[in-house]
């Protein structure tokens, strides 16, 4: 059986957000998701990191871990016109 987890992007690198993904790639999690979202009720006034940003750090400190996202925000970066 290959068991997952979730990991909202809600603490900083040096706050113990590095840890979370420590420690499930630790437990033998196959693997660690996290959202993308523009808010989250329960989280609303604190901070909420980038999926992206949250998961190249992760892909950094973690050997076997896979990454994912559960939600990817569709919103563009920049606009491009013609």
């Amino acid at each position: 059986m290959r068991l997952s987890t979730v990991i909202l992007p809600v603490r900083r690198w040096h706050d113990g957000g590095r840890d979370e993904w420590l420690r499930a790639e630790r437990l033998g999690f196959h693997a660690a998701y996290t959202y993308d979202h523009l808010s989250w009720r329960t989280f609303r006034d604190g901070p909420w990191f980038g999926a992206v940003p949250t998961l190249t750090a992760a892909a950094a400190v973690t050997e076997q871990l896979r990454l994912g996202t559960l939600v990817t925000s569709v919103k563009p970066f920049s606009r491009i016109t013609g």
